[in-house]
């Protein structure tokens, strides 16, 4: 996993409107325009989330006719997870010491 690729993927969540469509495709394709449906900003502002989205390699945008489907892309979000799961262990241990004292 190169470091650019995982910088890529926390700067695109770190905003919770990239998030939340996100969260959306994790249900399957959707069009910019059903993505737009839920947001009070407009179509074209969500078209911008999906550029970034996009280049951070999180969605793959396809064609359908006149439509231009986004799909989510795991990979990049497993990386992720992988990366955060190597501090589990420093959170744990943390708070066992808290439970001991809390405890005490």
């Amino acid at each position: 996993m190169a470091i650019d690729q995982l910088t890529s993927t926390f700067a695109a969540l770190a905003d919770p409107t990239r998030r939340a469509i996100l969260e959306r495709l994790a249900d399957g394709e959707a069009t910019v325009n059903e993505l737009a449906e839920p947001f009070p900003i407009s179509v074209q502002a969500v078209s911008k989330h999906l550029k970034v989205l996009e280049r951070a390699g999180l969605i793959t945008r396809g064609r359908s006719a006149q439509f231009r489907p986004s799909h989510l892309q795991g990979a990049p979000l497993k990386d992720a997870a992988d990366w955060l799961e190597t501090y589990r262990g420093f959170w744990q241990g943390s708070f066992d010491r808290l439970d001991e004292r809390l405890h005490e």
